[in-house]
């Protein structure tokens, strides 16, 4: 699911433009907003998301995503309240214990001025970013130290209380919020950087510090985070790692599976699983870390990450394309391979409706019109000069072979970040049209538009919008799927 809102952003049209070309896409992001009711379009691994619960141990459930956190009633008709997720999907309670005062009481010897049981500072950390559903927790825990957090599951294992951790908030589908009354564990104050080193790029830092000021850290040592969202604004590293989140640079610098080098984890039970290694190279043993990339919390809270990260580019160039067939997005991308190779560092796309809700709801002014199909190609690399050269020869070649019909490039860090806003505030745009519904999907890449062609052909006019877009880099993926 996606939701989201923003402000106004000015035109990107101080872009140099360059002739016509059409391009294809990849992976994607198809979306549509809908009237019907989310009962409706539920699906069977929604509800076993929602009820995800151990038997004996408290449930850990753990999402981020790639939106910022904006406020959380943000649209065009006001604060809304969203329907309790038990209520609304019929999931039943386990027979977890409730709390106490004598619970509230160990809570706050054990952190004091850390617990929050204010309803009203509760409500935020109760729903999703899309407000799509909603908890009642009545405590929310926030622990500073693994050790913290080893205390708090080890005592909630053994009171059979459940316990949901929380990162940013920033998931698109619902697990990173109650969904009865389980205690929140949340790791905003976790944030401390560990150690960084200048000669393997290797950072180590709590599982509670933002992508964003991960990234202007490294920035001024000359380095970046291997990873790259729209949410980074507000979500955490270690949600990122709990959802295994790709992201806009995977393309260049893979998945987190390869960049993570090691983890420290709390289990449910309290005890802490240091596998915090800062080798790139460790052939000892079983690769524990790799249970917990992706896990979605349900083996343990990642408390610390140590992580690979590139050196920061010298040369950054960012063309917006425009295309008049999904066919000619893919051959675009099979051309662009083959010809920026090395320096390419990042391809997306975007089909027209998708660039009208931009355009009308946050008023953001795209460079080139009158195209089916937009594509976003990055190029990053250490000499301007040859990357230029390398990106203007793949240019002409495309609109000599009729792959692209319009575009226009940037390469002051200004304009690039105005075309980016192009593409990731895609999903804020969309929440202003109404509900949104949103699916990863893996598919044969000729097959990947299909399914938004399909789609819109089944829900016909049930369905305001239906829209495709994403990283097309991750071959044979759609990021978020609306319905």
């Amino acid at each position: 699911m996606t939701v989201s809102s923003l402000v106004q952003l000015r035109s990107v049209r101080c872009c140099w433009s360059l002739p016509r070309w059409q391009m294809n896409c990849h992976n994607r992001t198809v979306a549509l907003w809908t009237s019907v009711t989310v009962q409706q379009i539920l699906t069977h691994k929604k509800l076993a998301e929602l009820s995800r619960i151990s038997m004996c141990r408290p449930p850990i459930l753990w999402g981020t995503g790639w939106l910022g956190k904006a406020a959380l009633s943000t649209t065009s008709t006001g604060p809304k309240e969203v329907m309790l997720t038990s209520e609304r999907y019929g999931v039943q309670r386990l027979p977890f214990s409730r709390v106490s005062d004598s619970d509230l009481a160990f809570f706050e010897r054990l952190i004091p001025s850390r617990v929050i049981t204010d309803p009203d500072e509760l409500k935020p950390f109760n729903v999703d970013w899309l407000q799509s559903v909603r908890g009642c927790s009545k405590m929310l825990l926030k622990p500073q130290t693994s050790a913290e957090v080893s205390e708090i599951l080890r005592y909630c294992n053994k009171r059979n209380l459940a316990v949901n951790p929380q990162g940013g908030n920033t998931g698109l589908v619902g697990g990173s919020v109650p969904v009865f009354d389980e205690i929140i564990l949340s790791t905003a104050l976790m944030n401390q950087m560990i150690s960084f080193d200048r000669v393997s790029g290797i950072l180590v830092c709590q599982a509670g510090c933002i992508l964003e000021n991960l990234n202007q850290y490294l920035a001024e040592l000359d380095f970046i985070m291997p990873l790259d969202l729209g949410a980074k604004g507000s979500c955490h590293i270690g949600g990122n790692v709990a959802t295994n989140a790709g992201g806009l640079r995977l393309l260049r610098y893979g998945s987190l599976r390869g960049t993570v080098l090691g983890l420290e984890v709390v289990l449910a039970d309290g005890s802490i699983l240091n596998c915090l290694a800062s080798l790139r190279k460790d052939n000892t043993g079983y690769d524990l870390k790799q249970l917990f990339i992706g896990s979605e919390g349900t083996l343990g809270v990642i408390t610390a990450v140590s992580i690979l990260c590139p050196p920061k580019p010298k040369s950054v160039n960012l063309a917006f394309l425009g295309c008049q067939s999904f066919s000619q997005v893919l051959g675009t991308f099979t051309t662009c391979k083959g010809m920026l190779g090395e320096i390419l560092s990042a391809y997306e796309f975007m089909d027209d409706k998708c660039m009208k809700l931009v355009e009308s709801h946050l008023k953001l002014s795209k460079p080139v019109t009158g195209c089916p199909f937009y594509v976003l190609i990055e190029t990053s690399g250490s000499n301007s000069a040859h990357d230029e050269e390398k990106l203007n020869s793949f240019l002409e070649h495309a609109m000599t072979c009729g792959l692209v019909t319009d575009g226009t490039v940037a390469t002051e860090d200004k304009k690039i970040k105005m075309l980016w806003s192009l593409r990731e505030r895609i999903t804020e745009a969309l929440t202003h049209d109404g509900c949104v519904y949103k699916y990863d999907i893996s598919l044969p890449v000729e097959r990947l538009y299909d399914l938004v062609i399909d789609t819109r052909a089944r829900l016909g006019k049930t369905a305001k919008n239906v829209v495709g877009y994403g990283h097309l880099g991750k071959l044979g993926t759609i990021p978020g799927f609306l319905l």
